[in-house]
């Protein structure tokens, strides 16, 4: 079956199709039914199914013939270590946490925040709260001190588990201090804390309430694995949101098993035993669903890599990996390939490997420019593949089927929406646009199986923040469009579509361009106020290493560049060139908070912000536009 009949089947019986793909999952007590629609829109899949995550994540492989598998690669350049831990070492370390942790007090349903670095530990710390029916909710490590506070406010956990550092390139940051400082501000306690000591920063130990990782599993019973019921939530995990309050995305235990393992192998062709590594954070959506979870019930070997695309040490980390690991897949944000690109624009280091186990390569977390997608076609010769999903849905909405269909790809395109979601563009009024229009997308409920079911203890703000705007709908936050083929583009956050005398213009478009200049590694645009036009916009640009021509000469090609290709209608005459643009650790570039120092606006300043002295760069840069900026 194409990708097409594949559609249809769902279209066309929705509780058919995902309760086949229930198949694939090991129940205590299969479902009865798949969707449950009594609290609409709060809607429930599997709910009446029996089942423990930990146990189809890690046990059933053990006992099914891949106990000497590697489960987990462990690869750090910055600590220079290595570890390969197969299943049947990995079931053996994850019971004896949950044993410590049963017998710290910790039961099912109890909530447990884990604040850990890019170490097989936080795997093994989220797994143990999975096989006890705890409820884990990960927080980036080196997370703000009053950012974690909030997280412990909101889920009140029983316990903490936290490393005792994280490492960077060429920095050591303490987790202990920013943890203390968060108990200190929070209003809820926790009963305990487990503290992974790293030798590169030892923690000091607060008497009866801290307990060192290795102590605390000493003389425990191994947990045995939990029963949860399928709309039990497996995790929490905590989006920015706009109030400054973050908002716990809630993943109900069925249907995370269901419809991740599902896109294992229909997504990103994955073979049981394949080598699959994504180059994210345990932090992110995408080290829950992709480092964490979805290779590892699928029975994939997982990549957990403490490293950066750059520096740790040179522009050919990634494709070391690759060739030592033998990874088959890789999924990673466009950000990291254009740090690549910058550095090594011919491509110099990717010759020095073999990198002939490489399938595809994924890319996710924002949208993958033309350009960026072409140098990695042309450097790694495997399919490069967008593809858009959100922390809220837990996996693709819109891709490229690799293990149903090799669909043709259209550079700017993430191809066309997966089976579970009708992706719909609506106007404001919420009709829908006509081919070729840009408008708001938007997702008919009910949405499918490994989706936020709602906000954790937050029913009415989970309406307000993605149902109220379009009767029927899930609000996605995203603008863009779809073509004659159904191919859906993702032009712009809805925030960063700009009015320019009436026209509604997606800066994305525009960064398209900018980023097709032979000399632009990397680019910006937002929209600031004007009182003739309403909005126009700024380009910010990041020159590739090695450009020395003038900046004037630069900028003013890439203004008429985009005169070009969009026209007189975009008003695009401003842009600047600054070495570096701000962006979350996840690498999401802060426009919203750019074009607010632009309009001389107060902001909070993000909690996922990588640097903020960029903010002040960005600032400088303005005001030599002739931008008046005030950072709050």
């Amino acid at each position: 079956m194409g990708y097409k009949d594949v559609y249809r089947a769902w279209q066309a019986d929705p509780e058919a199709f995902w309760m086949e793909a229930t198949h694939a999952i090991d129940w205590v007590k299969a479902p009865s039914k798949a969707l449950s629609d009594e609290k609409a829109p709060f809607y429930e899949w599997f709910a009446d199914g029996v089942v423990n995550t930990c146990y189809n994540a890690v046990d059933r492989h053990v006992e099914n013939g891949r106990a000497d598998q590697a489960a987990i690669i462990y690869d750090s350049p910055i600590t220079d270590s290595k570890e390969m831990i197969t299943y049947a070492q990995l079931k053996k370390r994850v019971a004896s946490m949950g044993g410590a942790l049963q017998a710290q007090g910790i039961e099912k349903g109890d909530r447990v925040i884990i604040y850990m670095s890019m170490t097989p530990e936080a795997i093994i710390a989220m797994l143990a709260c999975s096989r006890i029916g705890a409820i884990h909710s990960v927080v980036f490590g080196g997370f703000a001190a009053n950012e974690l506070a909030t997280r412990i406010d909101d889920a009140t956990p029983k316990a903490i588990i936290a490393s005792s550092c994280g490492i960077e390139p060429g920095r050591v940051v303490k987790y202990k201090p920013l943890l203390d400082q968060a108990i200190e501000l929070s209003s809820h306690k926790p009963e305990t804390c487990i503290i992974f000591q790293r030798p590169q920063a030892v923690a000091h130990m607060v008497e009866g309430r801290d307990f060192d990782w290795n102590d605390v599993q000493e003389g425990v019973s191994p947990a045995p694995c939990v029963d949860v019921n399928g709309n039990e939530p497996v995790y929490i995990l905590y989006t920015s949101g706009t109030t400054g309050q973050p908002k716990g995305v809630v993943r109900h235990t069925g249907g995370h098993l269901v419809a991740l393992n599902w896109t294992m192998k229909n997504v990103y062709d994955m073979d049981p035993g394949d080598v699959f590594w994504a180059a994210s954070d345990v932090g992110w959506v995408v080290g829950h669903s992709y480092i964490c979870y979805a290779p590892l019930i699928h029975g994939n070997t997982t990549v957990v890599f403490e490293g950066k695309p750059v520096g740790t040490p040179d522009a050919g980390t990634f494709w070391r990996v690759i060739e030592e690991h033998k990874v088959r897949a890789l999924f990673t944000a466009p950000t990291a390939f254009r740090a690549i690109k910058r550095v090594d624009p011919a491509g110099e280091f990717v010759k020095k490997y073999n990198l002939s186990e490489l399938k595809a390569l994924f890319l996710a977390g924002e949208r993958a420019d033309p350009d960026t997608i072409e140098w990695a076609q042309a450097q790694l010769a495997v399919p490069v593949i967008d593809h858009w999903w959100q922390t809220e849905t837990g996996f693709t909405m819109v891709g490229n089927p690799m293990g149903i269909e090799h669909l043709p790809v259209k550079l700017g395109s993430p191809t066309v929406p997966m089976p579970g979601y009708d992706v719909r563009i609506l106007s404001d009024d919420g009709a829908e646009m006509p081919v070729g229009e840009l408008g708001a997308i938007a997702v008919k409920l009910p949405l499918p199986p490994g989706t936020l079911p709602t906000l954790w203890n937050a029913e009415e703000r989970y309406k307000a923040s993605y149902l109220n705007t379009f009767k029927g709908y899930y609000e996605t936050g995203d603008a863009g469009l779809k073509d004659e083929d159904g191919y859906v583009y993702i032009m712009a956050r809805t925030d960063d579509v700009i009015n320019v005398a009436g026209h509604r213009l997606s800066t994305g478009g525009m960064e398209e361009v900018l980023a097709s200049h032979p000399d632009v590694a990397e680019c910006a645009v937002i929209g600031i106020a004007d009182q003739l036009k309403g909005q126009v916009p700024i380009g910010f640009l990041c020159l590739s290493s090695g450009v020395n021509r003038p900046h004037e000469q630069v900028v003013k090609e890439c203004v008429t560049l985009v005169r070009e290709k969009i026209g007189p209608v975009a008003a695009f005459k401003m842009a600047c060139i600054v070495d570096r643009l701000p962006k979350t650790r996840s690498g999401k570039i802060l426009r919203a908070t750019m074009a607010k120092i632009a309009d001389a606006e107060k902001f909070k300043l993000p909690a996922t912000i990588d640097d903020p002295a960029i903010l002040d760069e960005i600032a400088v840069a303005l005001k030599n536009l002739g931008y008046p900026a005030e950072i709050e």
